[in-house]
């Protein structure tokens, strides 16, 4: 008999996963939780999640609850008598309800090397904390964030170029693929759940936009690793005055030079390329963007704007 299986997720993240199952033999997917579509963009119109989009397409049952506590959403889901839920990015903690309500409980796919880095955001927050490698996790899902015990991992370096962007879609494909590598062993009792080391847990809290300042007394490392973390969201930014209007810069990709300065001085801007002071070290800045503008080169820039060395941003 065919494992049945609901899947929950949202983001991009879960979409490997979703895709994975799709295309295996694994089981019967009844039917894909989501969260409710939002509205986005400058038009505000509501945009599906992208997991939604995927599900539709395969043309499963969708499932939008505003949230999972509600007892008619459990009945809803007991009543398709799943075996298995596969969750993956899904964007709320499940209530123990929901969570015994399958033979074999709830199977989360996690961006990290549990019990490092819990929570919302465990790729950005690997990459600024300039971590050596990171991973993903299946784990057997309990009450608490990200606390349940662990089925399976691997893990891979993080490559001293790598963004959070490219990162990310490494791990939805090693996740997808570590699923679907363990749920067969789990469900025929073959695979001995590890509990985590509470005591050495961390936490990825969610990102905000004040995340991407940068604080050119830190580190040229710390803020390249910065500017990496949060590409694409929120993106690293810095203040700059042009004719006497404040304007914000992003800083999409630098590199570190040996040079020194004063914190957030301009060391060089010319055809040879744009160079800042930091509280260590300097960053080489090779694409940049004003706040309503297009991505630029930094020879591109400085061909359009006054930034001479000397000058200070912020």
């Amino acid at each position: 008999m065919p494992l049945r299986i609901i899947f929950m997720g949202t983001s991009e993240w879960a979409c490997a996963s979703l895709k994975t199952l799709l295309a295996s033999e694994l089981g019967q997917i009844l039917a894909v939780v989501t969260r409710p579509d939002r509205p986005k963009g400058r038009d505000m119109k509501a945009q599906a999640p992208p997991v939604k989009t995927i599900a539709e397409e395969a043309r499963l049952p969708v499932l939008q609850p505003e949230s999972t506590r509600d007892p008619a959403f459990a009945a809803e889901l007991a009543a398709m008598r799943p075996e298995v839920i596969v969750v993956a990015a899904y964007g709320q903690i499940l209530p123990q309800a929901v969570l015994d309500l399958p033979k074999f409980g709830c199977v989360n796919v996690h961006a990290s090397l549990l019990p490092k880095y819990r929570g919302a955001a465990p790729i950005p927050w690997a990459i600024l904390n300039n971590e050596p490698e990171t991973g993903v996790s299946i784990m057997k899902m309990a009450s608490g964030l990200d606390t349940g015990d662990v089925l399976s991992q691997r893990a891979t370096p993080i490559d001293g170029d790598e963004t959070a962007a490219m990162l990310h879609d490494r791990l939805a494909a090693m996740g997808a693929e570590l699923l679907a590598a363990t749920l067969p062993p789990y469900v025929a009792g073959a695979i001995t759940l590890r509990p985590q080391d509470h005591a050495a847990a961390t936490y990825a809290r969610k990102i905000t936009k004040a995340d991407g300042r940068l604080d050119w007394s830190q580190p040229a490392l710390d803020l390249r690793n910065r500017i990496r973390a949060f590409t694409p969201w929120p993106g690293a930014f810095t203040n700059w005055v042009e004719l006497g209007r404040p304007r914000l810069l992003k800083i999409w990709r630098a590199q570190i030079e040996r040079r020194q300065g004063l914190p957030g001085q301009v060391l060089q801007a010319d055809k040879a390329g744009l160079v800042v002071a930091c509280g260590a070290d300097a960053l080489r800045v090779e694409q940049l963007q004003l706040e309503g503008g297009r991505k630029m080169t930094a020879a591109e820039f400085l061909a359009g704007h006054d930034l001479r060395p000397g000058l200070r941003i912020t």
